[in-house]
């Protein structure tokens, strides 16, 4: 299990994991549960490049990041680990 911490968005925090280039158990801690539980739901078992493909630069308001966006810098950083 990965936890990322955010910044710039109400999710406090994601967890999740990436096995094989998928993204799985996708957790939102804070932010909007509604919007971030159906996100979590709708990536489950995507691969990770998907992920990244549609979420990657969504803002949220004025912010110039979104939940879904640090999502996606989480699995980068996760892929960078990886290959490391």
């Amino acid at each position: 299990m990965t936890i990322y911490n955010t910044a710039g968005v109400c999710a406090k925090e994601i967890d999740f994991e990436l096995k094989d280039g998928i993204v799985t158990n996708v957790r939102f801690n804070g932010g909007c549960p509604g919007n971030l539980q159906a996100i979590s739901v709708l990536v489950e078992g995507m691969p990770a490049e998907e992920v990244i493909k549609k979420l990657k630069g969504i803002t949220c308001g004025q912010k110039t990041t979104s939940c879904t966006d640090q999502l996606v810098n989480a699995i980068l950083e996760q892929m960078k680990k990886k290959q490391e």
